[in-house]
């Protein structure tokens, strides 16, 4: 077959018009921009047609319709081959917006970004996070399947797709999410590996010499090669067995080249640079494709794309009609998924919500926020997580609701670890000591929709985590990370394990609410703040030792958190020479000494501050009531870095942190010893009155 259009003559078939089509649109974006990569999009435009044109589940015209297939381009680099299969097939993408590829405004931004661009599910470009994302989006179709499908309603049935790149598979964090995937018998999860031996510098001979096949069968993963990544057949051939397989996760190894056509083809100078016009003029020639107009879309080519319309729309009004029945069938159930799916929080999920007498020993906030967490739990059927490998230390288990394992539909009649049974159903989901796969995993479960993830670990390991946090923070999804042993009080584990920069670097990630609070009242009010923020991540930091549970008689309500700082405790007449500022576990701390100081006749103020970014959006009137601007004298206490309060004590004021590592020994011990004492706390602060306080 051939076709013709005004600009010259095209030959070969209708697949091949398609595939070229997607190459070159790609490659004149990335041209015009003078910016981008068009190495990947050349070479794996085979796999994504095939894949986009035969196997991929969805609606252009309906984006967010719960039921579609998942698409992770985890190679984010090549996010030109993405934007060319939304805009052939449909999605609301112009040609305007691709010919403004890496403009400032533009619809198609250098890496796909979930919210900006319609049909890009999650941001990627940091390598192997789509993949573990994508890990996280199966998770979540098996466990929505496995709770809400009935013998004659299969509301919840769909895949989830990657094209992952050599850089992808060499990031230590798709090592630990493929892991887990093989482990978790994810069937629904396929893989098509652009295997094209080719990274940004050089070819992977050099670094990434391993047997990927053998690493993948290793994980559990079902294996396929596709030995020619131009052989539309075979790569259709072996879509269609990983789809049928959905005993184990599918990996396809498709060989390609990357830049094909190009007088760069197979060198990594194709990778990352715009090839310049002579090479791109010479690539068309050799595909056999018109140099002139850019931009070109064969009508036929475009006839076959946008028939996604049709059967997407086909496909949607197939389930809706399923959805029905299965409403009119279970109607109790419809309602807690479509609830879920539209991330509404049910009537009365936090009425069992425990309120915590006051008690002078108190308890760890890591202990009232399990206890507040369970008791959620059972009234917020989204809400899904778990710890890597941590549980009992975070409290973080949710008893009697099942673990997510496979196990059980395999006959094993063994129960799980919290007594509730194995199940795609069961709602602790367990990573292993993987804290950088748990995090990237549970912005994939939140990025599918219907769940509400949590997980948890120790404070100091949320470095492990920084890439997922930062990426769940750019893309808002709603995530709740529990960190625990929250600064040197933690003890005799010493300074590996005691966290200091961790609370500053946390709080410099722009849409992350970060909240500290002060005793198991705090702790119980910042869970529902938590639950309640569904457009941003959260992390919530807690302590190991105990702290006293305050009365709240005496001193101001714990719903005072919800303002991110409040006055905890105040001098007769409002007006204070001195304000204490504390947050979390030394929040007690600040309490104590303020009272020492009312009673030597200082007129002292005590704040109880869990959050610097829900304090920063309140009103400028609310915030001097907290901190009136006229008094200068602020002492401000954390056990962590002081890195970022002087904004908060300004000129006058000062910080009692920690700018050093910690110690091992007796928590009490290593905070008597680097100054978290009534007396030392006392101290600064009458320094701060300085002739004021003399006379």
């Amino acid at each position: 077959m051939s076709f013709t259009t005004q600009s010259g003559f095209i030959a070969g078939s209708l697949d091949q018009r398609c595939i070229d089509t997607l190459r070159f649109l790609s490659v004149d974006m990335v041209q015009k921009a003078d910016s981008g990569h068009p190495g990947l999009p050349l070479g794996a435009a085979p796999m994504a047609y095939v894949l986009w044109q035969h196997f991929l589940k969805h609606d252009p015209a309906d984006p967010q319709w719960p039921d579609r297939d998942r698409f992770v381009l985890s190679a984010g680099h090549g996010s030109a081959l993405l934007y060319s299969l939304l805009h052939v097939t449909g999605y609301d993408l112009s040609l305007e917006d691709i010919k403004q590829f890496r403009q400032w405004g533009s619809k198609a931004p250098g890496h796909p970004e979930r919210g900006h661009t319609p049909g890009v599910e999650v941001t990627t470009g940091p390598l192997g996070q789509g993949l573990a994302n994508a890990v996280g989006m199966a998770m979540a179709e098996a466990q929505l399947a496995a709770r809400y499908n009935r013998d004659d309603h299969a509301v919840i049935d769909h895949h989830t797709w990657v094209i992952a790149s050599d850089g992808d598979l060499m990031e230590g964090v798709a090592s630990e999410a493929a892991s887990l995937a093989g482990h978790l018998q994810l069937g629904k999860l396929n893989v098509l590996y652009d295997d094209n031996s080719v990274t940004l510098s050089a070819g992977t001979d050099i670094t990434f010499t391993e047997d990927r096949a053998a690493r993948f069968a290793a994980y559990g993963w079902h294996i396929q090669t596709v030995d020619d990544g131009n052989d539309v057949a075979a790569i259709q051939a072996a879509l269609q067995r990983a789809r049928d397989e959905v005993a184990r996760p599918s990996l396809v190894l498709i060989r390609t080249h990357i830049g094909y056509g190009s007088p760069e083809q197979d060198s990594f100078k194709s990778h990352g640079s715009p090839l310049g016009d002579a090479d791109v003029a010479a690539t068309k020639r050799e595909l056999g494709w018109p140099e002139q107009p850019p931009f070109l879309m064969p009508d036929d080519a475009m006839a076959h794309f946008r028939a996604a319309l049709e059967r997407g729309k086909q496909a949607r009004n197939a389930w809706q009609v399923r959805f029905d029945a299965y409403a009119k069938a279970s109607p109790d159930l419809a309602a807690e998924l479509r609830n879920s799916l539209e991330s509404k929080l049910p009537r009365g999920w936090d009425a069992e919500v425990p309120e915590f007498p006051a008690d002078a020993k108190g308890m760890a906030t890591r202990e009232a926020g399990g206890k507040v967490l369970s008791a959620i739990a059972l009234k917020l059927p989204a809400l899904t997580g778990g710890s890597a490998d941590l549980d009992p230390s975070t409290y973080t288990a949710i008893k009697g609701l099942g673990d997510f394992d496979p196990r059980a539909t395999s006959g094993d009649d063994q129960q799980g670890s919290d007594g509730g049974g194995w199940s795609y159903a069961g709602r602790n989901l367990h990573f292993g000591v993987r804290e950088h796969a748990m995090g990237a995993i549970c912005n994939g479960m939140a990025a599918h929709g219907g769940i509400i993830p949590y997980d948890a670990t120790f404070l100091i390991f949320s470095d492990y985590m920084r890439p997922p946090i930062r990426l769940a923070a750019l893309m808002r999804l709603h995530v709740v990370h529990v960190f625990t042993h929250d600064s040197i009080a933690l003890g005799e584990d010493g300074p590996t394990h005691q966290p200091v920069e961790q609370l500053a670097g946390l709080r410099s990630v722009p849409n992350l609410l970060v909240i500290r609070p002060a005793d198991a009242n705090e702790t119980a009010v910042a869970w529902r703040v938590a639950l309640e923020a569904a457009d941003r991540p959260v992390a919530l930091v807690l302590s190991r030792q105990k702290v006293s549970t305050l009365d709240r008689g005496k001193y101001a309500p714990a719903d005072g958190l919800r303002k991110g700082a409040y006055v905890l405790l105040d001098v007769a007449d409002g007006k204070p020479d001195v304000v204490l500022i504390g947050t979390g576990a030394e929040t007690g701390l600040v309490l104590e000494a303020v009272e020492k100081l009312q009673a030597e006749g200082i007129a002292a103020r005590a704040v109880s501050m869990p959050s610097w970014e829900l304090f920063d959006q309140q009103p400028r009137n609310y915030r001097d009531t907290v901190f009136p601007p006229g008094v200068h004298a602020r002492l401000a206490v954390e056990a962590g870095s002081s890195q970022g309060w002087h904004r908060y004590v300004g000129d006058g004021g000062c910080v009692l942190g920690v700018d050093r590592f910690g110690a091992s020994a007796p928590g009490s011990e290593v905070m008597e010893r680097y100054g978290f004492s009534v007396d030392n706390v006392c101290a600064l602060a009458r320094g701060l009155l300085g002739d004021k306080q003399a006379s």
